[in-house]
Parts: C-alpha cells; sequence; structure tokens
C-alpha cells in the first residue's frame, strides 16, 4: 500500500534519502570539507517547532561582510523548509558550525525591505541558480542573516 502524502509534503522514502544525504553533508562539513555544488555550507543547528529536539541541517552559506552569514529558506521551491520554522520558533537555540570549527551561537535576523534586496543581489550575483530557483517559485524566499552572539 503506497503512503498518501499531502502535497508537496515528501514522502517517507524522500525523507529517508534527505536525512542520509544531510548527515553525509553534516560529516563532510565536521571534517573541513564544506563545499557542495560550488557552494560553501554550514551547518545550522536549531531546536524542532514542535519536537523540541535537536536538529542539524547543512544550508548553503554567503558571506555577509560583517562576519555573519546569509542563508536562504528555498526548501526546494514550494515552501519554506523546516529549519526556518525551527529557526523562527526557537531562535535563542540556534548555532552555526563551519568546517572544521566548532559550533557558534547565532542570532538570526530575518531580512525585509530594501536589506533583503540588497543581500538578495549579492547572493543571485555569487550563486545565479538560487535566482533561478527562485524565478520559478510564487513565494519570496526568506533571507536570514545569522550574527554570531559569541563574545557578546
Amino acid at each position: 500500500m503506497a503512503q498518501k502524502t499531502q502535497a508537496g509534503t515528501p514522502g517517507a522514502f524522500s525523507r529517508w534519502m534527505q536525512q542520509r544525504m544531510n548527515a553525509r553533508m553534516n560529516r563532510k562539513v565536521r571534517r573541513g570539507r564544506g563545499r557542495f555544488m560550488g557552494m560553501d555550507v554550514l551547518i545550522l543547528n536549531t531546536v524542532g517547532k514542535r519536537s523540541e529536539q535537536p536538529r542539524e541541517t547543512p544550508v548553503a552559506w554567503f558571506p555577509d561582510g560583517d562576519g555573519s552569514w546569509l542563508v536562504v529558506a528555498s526548501g526546494g521551491g514550494s515552501r519554506h523548509p523546516d529549519w526556518h520554522a525551527n529557526l523562527v520558533a526557537h531562535p535563542g537555540q540556534a548555532s552555526v558550525e563551519l568546517p572544521g570549527r566548532p559550533a557558534v551561537p547565532v542570532e538570526p535576523q530575518v531580512l525585509d525591505g530594501d536589506e533583503r534586496e540588497r543581500a538578495w543581489a549579492r547572493i543571485a550575483a555569487a550563486q545565479p541558480r538560487i535566482a533561478q530557483y527562485q524565478s520559478k517559485s510564487e513565494r519570496v524566499y526568506p533571507v536570514i542573516r545569522l550574527v554570531s552572539r559569541a563574545g557578546r
């Protein structure tokens, strides 16, 4: 019997494959190799919105010029990824791991207006593939700045 899923919701096999790929990428980042498809990758540590369990997600990042990191909540185009909901629900419990480095606590800032547009222009210039994904989606991808809380 096939598993029923809501439109846009991944089935059990897709979730299993995504978990395996994420675990593999997390191991690579922790070993000091944080690139995938030409993009820098970090591990975003969050707490589940409903489960309140720790979550680790490899996410492409872009430098923000002031030592913070920009990430895009594209989620494959159709909906915000789970890590976005977790980050918004528990912003004070987020951290990032850069290749070969320990976790750093971060403060997420969802960008909007002109600030988002300026950040988006830099992201799209650095990785035109992301701009292509955005052009095929009806929703505007959230751009989040992750600011280090270490040393504050």
